[in-house]
């Protein structure tokens, strides 16, 4: 019952989001028909923030409920060991898994779980925050991971949601001590078949030519069109 509580929970997240923070959503040209069935994917670009559980706040309950029951939550090893955040990070989808900076057995787990036809997996394809500085923490610039990629290659149908974030930093920037409440959180949403994607940037290549064609394409989508 573990995806009852997880529910709950991000109810409850949406609940205090709309009440402590005002959402601005647009969509990338018209809204949809039946926009939030058959989500396979959910990527955030324009990683900030860990406060970023408050874009509940924006989202249907349909969704929620689908992170509940089938959400895959790739979460950096030493976010999950926060000790007050990495709580909250557990049980924000069904299945939070523990990954490392490497390609190792942690990435594997996370590709293991997407052969089931209702995950809905997750992900900040940055991989890292950004700082205000607009860099990463070691002064490297924000840079599209490849792993999005290997997810992609292991959907074989569905749709992918890209939430293009306004960032969070006038809310809560890394290495600040509370948040600033009542602030406004702008998102712009992208909704995009899986199977169309894919195939508009294989198109014969090699898995490692397709990866960098999609960081190049999600740069360029992250860089034009994050409001």
């Amino acid at each position: 019952m573990r995806y009852v509580f997880v529910f709950l929970f991000l109810l409850a997240v949406k609940l205090v989001s709309k009440v402590f923070f005002r959402f601005t959503v647009q969509w990338v040209g018209r809204e949809p028909e039946r926009a939030w069935d058959g989500m396979r994917v959910l990527a955030i670009l324009n990683h900030t923030s860990l406060y970023e559980p408050i874009f509940a706040g924006a989202a249907p309950n349909g969704l929620l409920w689908q992170m509940a029951r089938h959400g895959v939550l790739p979460v950096a090893q030493k976010t999950v060991e926060r000790p007050l955040v990495g709580r909250v990070f557990r049980v924000v989808a069904n299945q939070v898994v523990s990954v490392t900076r490497e390609r190792d057995q942690t990435w594997n787990d996370v590709l293991e779980r997407i052969s089931d036809p209702d995950a809905l997996v997750v992900i900040l394809p940055e991989g890292r925050m950004k700082r205000t500085t607009g860099l990463d923490l070691h002064g490297r610039p924000m840079t599209i991971r490849g792993g999005i990629a290997d997810i992609l290659l292991g959907t074989e149908d569905g749709r992918m949601l890209l939430v293009y974030s306004g960032g969070l930093h006038h809310i809560h920037a890394p290495g600040d001590r509370f948040p600033r409440l009542f602030k406004k959180v702008r998102l712009r949403l992208e909704l995009l078949d899986i199977r169309e994607y894919r195939g508009s940037l294989l198109n014969g290549r090699s898995p490692e030519e397709f990866k960098a064609q999609v960081i190049d394409d999600l740069t360029h989508r992250r860089d034009t069109l994050c409001p």
